[in-house]
């Protein structure tokens, strides 16, 4: 009996595991083949809603022109990403030594998150000469906020009685930090920036659209932008694809690392056995 336990289990994670690839997989293609049906059998056409196949098709031969503006918006995202993971783990580690910068200052990073990014792009492309940098800045303040939140309440959420432990040893606050507080705060820390990897490839693309500049500088949205005014729609899924893939990869990477980063010490990934 106590053999067949674990073999039960063992059999279980195994059809789980599968079940993650197989079940995903066969509803997108069942997606895709009914999406093919419905263009084919309702005869629409592809100015209005283009097939799967004429997407791929048109992924293929306007690769040469979505790939120079995959880049830019890449650029633009893993930029902004940077900028907010430094300045969001700078400014939650004031935040952790001092309660009242943190009383002082966490409100207006609220107010950065709640005001739409929509909104306030138009404002700062008018004040920044420098178009890139706006796109930047634009992107930095969708992304920054899940970084600063979730690595602020990391470090708050050590345990009380190792915090105690700690000062009655006579550790420094660098002493705490370093060994205490950062390690508490890592699972928080990754899980903030699953969310903001994929927000700042939002706020990126949301950039673009309200810059919607032209030239050689120009992203994914500007070319969305134009497949729309040409009335080029199997162009214009090609490039959503590419944003949904983009956006599928980046957060596939950072759960990876997430993984790989906590799966010897941290109960989220250390695999139990009972």
């Amino acid at each position: 009996m106590s053999e067949e336990a674990p073999r039960q289990r063992d059999r279980s994670e195994r059809i789980e595991r599968w079940a993650r690839v197989i079940l995903p997989a066969t509803i997108g293609t069942l997606t895709l083949v009914a999406w093919d049906l419905v263009v084919r059998i309702n005869q629409i056409p592809h100015f209005i809603l283009p097939g799967p196949l004429l997407v791929a098709q048109s992924l293929w031969n306007d690769w040469g022109t979505l790939l120079p503006a995959l880049l830019v918006t890449l650029r633009i995202t893993f930029s902004a990403l940077a900028v907010a993971v430094i300045g969001g783990v700078g400014l939650a580690i004031l935040f952790a030594q001092s309660k009242w910068v943190e009383i002082s200052f966490f409100p207006y990073a609220v107010v950065l998150q709640v005001t739409p990014i929509i909104a306030i792009a138009p404002l700062i492309l008018i004040y920044v000469d420098n178009t890139h940098v706006a796109l930047l800045i634009c992107a930095w303040i969708v992304a920054f906020f899940p970084i600063l939140s979730n690595t602020t309440l990391g470090l708050n959420s050590a345990d009380h009685n190792l915090v105690n432990l700690f000062q009655l040893y006579g550790a420094s606050r660098w002493q705490m930090l370093r060994y205490l507080r950062i390690p508490a705060a890592m699972p928080y820390f990754l899980g903030g920036l699953r969310i903001a990897g994929g927000l700042s490839l939002i706020g990126s693309v949301v950039a673009e659209f309200a810059a919607g500049t032209a030239g050689q500088g120009s992203g994914l949205a500007f070319r969305i932008l134009e497949a729309g005014y040409r009335l080029n729609i199997p162009r214009m899924f090609a490039a959503l694809v590419l944003i949904s893939v983009t956006g599928i990869l980046i957060f596939m990477f950072f759960t990876l690392l997430s993984h790989l980063a906590l799966r010897r010490w941290h109960e989220s990934a250390v695999k139990r056995e009972n």
